[in-house]
């Protein structure tokens, strides 16, 4: 029998403390109406931003022998959506869980390995060539500006005009992806502003969502946003609804997190502001690029 609601394959690590990848995706995406079915990459007692001497177990071993069982089970998914990957092995088990997809499924990637131009530790030259090939399977790719310059081989830029941030976006979806979504994109002559970027191969058209800037920095704030979108497209929503919706959201969760005097290294309180994603969409921000 059918599924009566969308089932969707998280390949993400698992942190005990701190709200970043399963334990932001999973309550997400289960608020927004989607089973999640999580294949975890690796358990660690915090997530990696800020906590110092984190314990870290790989699970790139299991990752295969669950997916194993999820095969002679038959299950299927109507997306696929991977986050943090710390091997070649792990990218090559998104892709055979990409394979699981029903017809017409989603296969998410955010290609995570940096941020305000600089890699992470874990994400070396071989990593990120490897990545290069797995943003080519996907439907819909999530990077931010760093990563888009990872993925294209370019220097971190500073500043980019709308002409060169569409030139980069169409650079990106030639290498397979449909959907691209590149989020902090620095907004010329605006420092407390940046955008997020967005174009579907298939009409063409060019989208942009402004976000304020507050003075704090959240980890776990793109697990948080690609979730919002995931779930807002597998509701049916399109892809500038889907945009409004996540940057609206995140901004929403910054804000009220920002009030209360705790360490911002923890996450946003995303408890408090869960319930909003169930409130209709009342007004929109989104913009066609011309």
């Amino acid at each position: 029998m059918q599924c009566p609601v969308p089932r969707l394959a998280a390949v993400h690590d698992l942190s005990g403390f701190g709200r970043a990848s399963l334990t932001v995706v999973i309550p997400v995406l289960s608020t927004m109406g989607v089973q999640v079915c999580p294949l975890p990459t690796a358990v660690l007692s915090t997530h990696t931003g800020g906590f110092g001497d984190f314990r870290f177990h790989d699970l790139t071993g299991h990752m295969r022998n669950m997916l194993a069982h999820w095969r002679e089970l038959e299950v299927s998914f109507d997306a696929v959506y991977s986050g943090f990957l710390g091997s070649p092995e792990q990218m090559e088990t998104v892709r055979e869980t990409i394979g699981c997809l029903r017809p017409g499924g989603l296969a998410v990637v955010d290609p995570v390995m940096g941020d305000d131009g600089r890699a992470y530790s874990t994400m070396g030259p071989k990593m990120i060539e490897r990545m290069r090939g797995l943003v080519g399977e996907a439907d819909m790719i999530t990077p931010n500006l760093t990563e888009a310059a990872f993925l294209l081989d370019e220097p971190y830029p500073s500043q980019l005009n709308g002409e060169q941030m569409k030139e980069w976006v169409c650079r990106l979806s030639e290498m397979g992806p449909r959907t691209v979504i590149v989020t902090g994109v620095p907004v010329s002559g605006r420092s407390r502003l940046s955008s997020v970027v967005a174009r579907d191969r298939a009409d063409g058209r060019f989208w942009k969502v402004d976000c304020s800037y507050m003075p704090a920095y959240y980890p776990g704030t793109g697990d948080t946003f690609t979730s919002v979108i995931v779930g807002s497209l597998l509701q049916g929503d399109s892809l500038p609804l889907a945009l409004d919706r996540a940057v609206e959201f995140v901004s929403m969760a910054i804000r009220a997190s920002f009030g209360y005097d705790i360490p911002s290294r923890e996450g946003i309180l995303l408890e408090k502001v869960l319930g909003n994603l169930r409130a209709p969409v009342t007004s929109s921000s989104y913009e066609m690029m011309e």
